[in-house]
């Protein structure tokens, strides 16, 4: 499949790609969903001609990856037939994130860090000659193009200066993953402690909402 490119409207301006994830397996009652709906939402009332894709990861998961798979795309191994609809999506999340000048990731914090289902999707887009490369300087990225909006939901408290701060390895996981990318400076917006009552859970998540509301527009 080849990656959808950015598109002429018919006012002759160039659109944006806008790539959605939401990892959250808590459907309706998810926070980090409230919040990643929020942003794009913000992004398309400033701008209407985005495009938006969007996948589920909870409700359409991507398979984890398999020793097969690895073989055949890293290793050149040959492609058996029952392993082509497996490549056929991994080429299809790539194109997808290629494609995309905004990426926005709604992400629960489970157990101190991503949800497992995130964690198949970012294995199938960080691709040694697609995302990043080997120099002799060292791993350069190739997705700097791209601007990343996090929003994050974490039952406790894990920021700065916080007792469990240690514990946090969501945010800062991607923090470092999406730099080896190339994306070195996510817009992140967190609602923290929502398991902490519903007075806590509120007034996190209003918080939050209200931070979204100062969103940048799509440039």
């Amino acid at each position: 499949m080849l990656p959808q490119l950015p598109f002429y409207t018919y006012e002759g301006v160039l659109s944006m790609n806008v790539l959605h994830l939401d990892s959250s397996v808590l459907g309706e009652f998810s926070v980090s969903r409230t919040l990643s709906a929020a942003v794009v939402a913000k992004l398309k009332a400033a701008d209407p001609r985005l495009t938006v894709t969007y996948r589920d990861l909870a409700a359409d998961p991507v398979p984890h990856l398999s020793g097969a798979y690895v073989a055949a795309t890293r290793g050149g191994a040959a492609v058996t037939k029952d392993l082509e609809p497996d490549l056929a999506l991994g080429d299809q999340i790539m194109a997808e994130f290629l494609a995309a000048d905004i990426v926005v990731i709604g992400v629960g914090l489970y157990n101190f860090s991503v949800p497992s289902q995130l964690k198949a999707w970012i294995d199938r887009i960080a691709v040694a000659g697609k995302t990043f490369r080997y120099t002799e300087k060292g791993p350069e990225g190739l997705a700097g193009g791209k601007r990343l909006i996090l929003a994050i939901a974490r039952g406790g408290l894990y920021g700065p200066g916080m007792p469990a701060a240690p514990y946090e390895h969501g945010e800062t996981y991607l923090r470092a993953v999406f730099g080896f990318l190339g994306i070195y400076q996510p817009e992140v917006f967190i609602a923290e402690g929502i398991a902490m009552g519903p007075e806590h859970r509120e007034k996190a998540i209003g918080a939050a909402l209200a931070e979204i509301e100062g969103l940048a527009e799509a440039a």
